[in-house]
């Protein structure tokens, strides 16, 4: 039903109700008035009456005959248009309209009461004249036809009409007010009918039409479009990433996986192997399952960037988080020697568990590509607080004692698998940092240490005072991560800077 109808006859019914509501309060009202003024009238006209009748009781009987006729005429003209019934000594005088047949009257009726007789209502007041008495029995009554009722269901006849005239003309006013008020809802559906965007790219535009509620509508109508589209696209970065991380798995594991077969083989077909053989091989498997585990846990990590919200974002104490690594860096390798020079306070919007995961990959690449000569891991870690207004960045920077990084390859190391021939890890710790500088809309540094001795720096820089907008970052950034190259990457996200040369920006 469509919503002019809907209005037509709520409006149809509801007229009338509050019509015949009204109605009803105003025969009420109108009813008592009526009654209240025949009783009036009725006491006004008993007062003259009752003098003629008094006269008339003083001289009848008497030797006074002319004056008696005059008397009972005179009475007999006060009840024109009310009937009266008068007892005296020479007997009952009725004059003017009487009831047939003749109802029994009231012995006390000072007051006016309603009669009926014949079925007509009349109302009916007794008095005492002349010689009758007190506590006698009345020898006056006063007889009126009650009109009120006649009048009243005159009014309701009438009133009755009127709500059925009522009903039928506010109907159709109302739904020609309604139909005329609803098209710009009309026209917002017949815009909004043809949309669907699975098949056509057209979007709703909408003109605003100052009428709250259709505005408001199709703002909402655009909202939940918008987020319809949002949720699509994040549907299919999610089946993509799913696809990806199978087909990189299952290709990146393929090789790890020969080699623990062949291995176990080797201990199956040869029960009696040399005892320092099967150390050998143990080894190899024991080093291949790790390379296994962690390269299913980079990936998880990086398939977890690609599928990230802007909703688990948050204010993060850089401080608090880089500390909390190098603690755990102590913990599980104690050999490390690792020195921390951070600046309390330094916040930045970011989602915890992936800037955490990328300061863990920092320092496990620099303890494991980062040994000095001696083989000892020496790692330098070093938070410097925010300089500068709006744009102002927090630097983290971790310095190794390794051989360096060629500048050739200082990129290279962010692509996905690239690790050396005797590297133990999954070739995807700095491709996990890249991810989360570019989520984090920062800049990822590889050079020389500055104090010119070997080793190599890599340096962060993560907007201190807040992703202004991360969802819109999140959106344009790119998302394949389990399957793009460093060219895909945003502009400027990896600077190199040339060996035996500082950036007098990132200088101490």
């Amino acid at each position: 039903m469509k919503l002019s109808t809907r209005i037509a006859l709520a409006v149809g019914v509801s007229v009338p109700v509050l019509v015949l509501a009204s109605g009803w309060l105003l025969l009420h009202l109108v009813g008592n008035d009526l009654r209240t003024h025949q009783d009036d009238q009725l006491r006004a006209r008993a007062t003259v009456v009752a003098k003629n009748a008094k006269a008339y009781l003083d001289v009848a009987g008497t030797d006074h005959p002319l004056l008696e006729r005059v008397r009972r005429g005179r009475l007999v003209n006060s009840a024109r248009d009310v009937g009266i019934r008068l007892t005296g000594p020479q007997g009952t005088i009725s004059a003017g309209p009487q009831p047939d047949p003749y109802p029994t009257l009231p012995r006390n009726a000072p007051n006016p009461v309603s009669v009926t007789s014949g079925g007509k209502d009349w109302l009916v007041l007794s008095l005492r004249v002349g010689a009758a008495k007190e506590g006698t029995t009345p020898n006056l009554w006063l007889l009126s036809p009650d009109t009120a009722e006649d009048e009243l269901t005159l009014v309701r006849g009438r009133l009755l009409t009127g709500a059925l005239l009522a009903a039928v003309l506010a109907g159709a006013a109302a739904w020609a007010i309604a139909a005329r008020a609803v098209l710009p809802l009309r026209r917002l559906q017949r815009r909004t009918s043809g949309l669907d965007p699975r098949t056509s790219s057209a979007r709703l535009e909408h003109t605003p039409t100052r009428i709250a509620e259709v505005d408001d509508l199709a703002h909402t109508v655009q909202t939940v479009l918008a987020r319809y589209e949002e949720q699509v696209a994040r549907t299919g970065e999610a089946l993509a990433t799913a696809r990806a991380f199978a087909a990189t798995a299952s290709h990146e594991l393929r090789t790890p996986l020969m080699s623990m077969r062949t291995n176990l083989d080797i201990l199956t077909d040869h029960p009696g192997l040399d005892p320092e053989d099967r150390t050998e091989v143990l080894g190899e498997l024991g080093r291949e399952h790790a390379r296994l585990l962690g390269l299913l846990v980079m990936l998880k990590a990086l398939a977890q960037g690609d599928l990230i919200e802007a909703d688990a974002f948050t204010s993060l104490d850089l401080a608090e988080l880089v500390e909390a690594s190098v603690a755990d860096l102590r913990r599980s390798r104690p050999d490390a020697e690792v020195s921390v020079h951070t600046t309390a306070g330094v916040r930045v919007h970011g989602w915890e568990q992936g800037l955490r995961s990328a300061v863990d990959n920092l320092l496990a690449n620099a303890w494991t590509h980062g040994r000095a000569a001696d083989g000892v891991a020496r790692i330098e870690v070093t938070l410097r607080a925010p300089t500068g207004g709006h744009q102002a960045t927090a630097v983290l920077a971790v310095d190794d004692h390794g051989p360096g990084i060629a500048p050739e390859r200082r990129e290279e190391v962010f692509e996905r698998f690239r690790r050396g021939p005797d590297s133990p890890g999954s070739g995807l710790g700095l491709t996990l940092v890249a991810q989360q500088v570019a989520l984090h809309q920062g800049r990822i540094t590889v050079s020389d240490r500055p104090d010119g001795r070997p080793g190599t720096r890599l340096e962060v820089s993560l907007p201190s005072t807040g992703v202004q907008d991360v969802e819109h970052t999140l959106t344009l950034l790119p998302r394949d991560w389990l399957t793009g190259t460093p060219e895909q990457s945003p502009p400027g996200l990896f600077t190199a800077t040339p060996p035996g040369r500082t950036d007098p920006r990132r200088a101490h």
